[in-house]
């Protein structure tokens, strides 16, 4: 399935979900591809990056493991602030990297809170 996604107008890549959702209602893997366009030649889809997530805790037996939400974000952080030590640096970027921090921050904060509680990386609430 096709996300879909906030951006909507001059997207670059496109984003699907690959199997069905599992565990947390929550899909595990993905594909990101683009579409080219050679000049006299048909429409060509090339896939980007397939990802795959963590399946399962991670201290329970037979999980898979994988990428967390967290990963990608710190991805998106380091990058922003790279662009913000060069000349690309703006309003925008400075915004959305606070943003992401934030989100980090209560992403962890989660973590924290289940590991006082003893259920970190394990199927319990």
């Amino acid at each position: 399935m096709i996300l879909n996604t906030i951006q909507k107008r001059n997207k670059l890549n496109n984003v699907k979900t690959i199997g069905e959702a599992g565990c947390g209602n929550a899909y595990h893997s993905y594909e990101v591809s683009c579409d080219l366009w050679p000049v006299g030649e048909q429409k060509e889809t090339i896939v980007l990056a397939k990802l795959h997530f963590q399946n399962g805790g991670r201290n329970v037996e037979n999980s898979i493991h994988g990428l967390t939400g967290e990963d990608l974000l710190e991805i998106a952080r380091h990058r922003l602030q790279c662009f913000q030590t060069s000349e690309y640096q703006c309003r925008e970027n400075a915004i959305a990297l606070t943003h992401i921090e934030e989100a980090l921050m209560w992403l962890n904060r989660r973590a924290e809170d289940r590991a006082e509680r003893n259920v970190l990386g394990i199927n319990s609430k």
